[in-house]
């Protein structure tokens, strides 16, 4: 007996060596923690449970049947954040650079499956080489074993990636369809065909990173939510993001202690406005100052900056924020941040996160180039998220809210639960200055006459009283008391229940 047990000990600690000390060395020189190293700082200290760490791959062409590592080039099971479970795999890099075979897709199939039975998020850590060429169409078909079980589990389970590696060809799929991607600078890159293949083809001479790197995807592609300074940034960062999400859609979201009062009045607020209606302000201020203990999780804080979306607490409860910002572009709608927010709304919607809108839109961006990329498609796909979310709904509008953009975000028209707005707020179909050039083009040349019909329309429309008078906007609030008042209207949404009218899906705008 004692035999069969230090057999099995040793038959352990190959495994946990992956593809040996030399290579392990090798991956800490690149700056990269090993696969069970990052596995050990994402979950809880001992709670990791291992699955199929002695599988080893079926190959036997090109001399693969003389090596056959345990574990296969990938780590999976299951273990808690913060006492939550979560299912997690992680590619090693150290075995055969963390190819994709038959069997180390099967082992990651196995915790997906897993996962969606008993109703826990999925983490996976990307570091591979991509297909293992000896195996062919085998590896092929290992990958769209993973491709099903990623489109099955979405808007079941949360899913989230972490590339900390290379992620190249068709590996970078399964990220792609997954609810959020990190990324780690300088570390990691994704893309669909390499430099080389760019090269050859196209003649364009461009880097790994400048083609598919943290920068790249975090700021130009939106590929990537986020992209951090290290492994171990990274895995703390993704134990953070997993604190405000439910384990799946038949829970709701978690409820934390919290230690800020929901009565709390924020002063300050009161003077967030500018006199100049021109003049930006930072939204993020607001965003934190209703927050609990001013706790905010920013998702693609680098793209898209005149939206801003990510996630809050309110009463201890997680809550998802879209808001307009006007620090950039002054806060316009365009075909990024459309894109960016629809995508978020869906996320909180598939998984019962109540969504809070800041409002402060002048409008669509103008101009050809939006124009003939789509912004008419595009703005329909934030239109189609808020309108089709049956989640709790809380608006609240601070400054301008013109147009088509005012309905797109998150109107009482598009079934917004309670719309709160403060007297700062202008509710019109456009500002007073577009509107005076329609509605009395014959008086253009006269200066005191546009003066006096500016002043007219602002007097009649740069205010929220137009729109409360129709019930549209529900209470015209004071700034300062925007927690207390909108911590009310969640409490009081929390059983709500809306359902659509059945269909086998919808087909919204793509």
């Amino acid at each position: 007996m004692k035999d069969i047990l230090e057999q099995l000990e040793q038959r352990r600690e190959e495994a946990r060596l992956g593809g040996g000390q030399a290579r392990i060395e090798a991956q800490h020189a690149k700056g990269k923690l090993t696969a069970r190293e990052r596995i050990e700082l994402l979950l809880d200290e001992g709670s990791f449970e291992e699955y199929d760490m002695f599988v080893t791959h079926r190959c036997v062409d090109f001399g693969m049947a003389k090596s056959k590592p345990r574990g296969d080039g990938v780590v999976t099971g299951w273990g808690t954040i913060n006492g939550r479970m979560v299912y997690v795999f992680s590619q090693d890099f150290t075995v055969l650079g963390g190819s994709v075979s038959e069997t180390h897709a099967a082992k990651i199939c196995k915790i997906m499956d897993m996962a969606m039975q008993n109703g826990a998020p999925v983490i996976g850590i990307n570091d591979s080489g991509g297909a293992r060429i000896q195996e062919g169409v085998a590896s092929l078909a290992a990958y769209g074993e993973v491709f099903q079980r990623n489109i099955e589990a979405s808007g079941v389970v949360p899913q989230i990636s972490v590339i900390m590696g290379p992620c190249a060809g068709g590996a970078v799929y399964s990220p792609a369809m997954t609810d959020f991607i990190f990324m780690v600078k300088d570390s990691s890159y994704m893309f669909v065909t390499g430099p080389d293949v760019v090269k050859t083809v196209t003649n364009e001479h461009v880097t790994a990173e400048e083609l598919g790197g943290a920068t790249t995807h975090t700021r130009r592609s939106s590929v990537a939510d986020a992209a951090f300074e290290n492994d171990v940034e990274a895995l703390s960062e993704i134990r953070r993001l997993v604190d405000f999400l439910p384990l799946s859609n038949r829970d709701k979201p978690p409820t934390r202690p919290f230690y800020d009062d929901p009565e709390r009045v924020e002063e300050s607020l009161d003077t967030l406005i500018p006199d100049n209606p021109n003049q930006p302000y930072d939204m993020k201020e607001l965003i934190t100052k209703v927050a609990d203990e001013g706790d905010f999780y920013e998702i693609q804080e680098a793209f898209a900056g005149n939206i801003i979306t990510g996630f809050i607490r309110l009463e201890g409860q997680t809550v998802g924020v879209v808001a307009n910002q006007p620090m950039v572009l002054a806060g316009v709608l365009d075909i990024d941040s459309a894109r960016k927010a629809a995508r978020f709304v869906r996320f909180c919607d598939c998984f019962e996160i109540p969504i809070l809108t800041f409002v402060d839109v002048p409008g669509f961006l103008p101009g050809t180039g939006q124009e003939y990329n789509g912004v008419i498609k595009h703005g329909a796909k934030l239109l189609f998220a808020y309108g089709e979310a049956t989640v709790p709904k809380v608006t609240v509008i601070t400054r301008k809210a013109y147009g088509g953009a005012y309905v797109v975000m998150s109107s009482k028209h598009l079934r917004g639960d309670i719309s709160y707005a403060w007297p700062t707020s202008e509710i019109a179909v456009m500002g007073a200055k577009g509107a005076v050039e329609i509605l009395h083009r014959a008086d253009l040349g006269d200066a005191e006459k546009i003066a006096a019909h500016t002043k007219e329309y602002e007097d009649r429309f740069a205010n929220p009283f137009a729109a409360a008078e129709r019930g549209f906007i529900d209470e015209v609030i004071q700034p300062r008391s925007t927690r207390k008042r909108v911590c009310k209207a969640f409490a009081m949404l929390r059983r709500k229940q809306k359902k659509m009218p059945w269909k086998k899906h919808d087909n919204i705008p793509l």
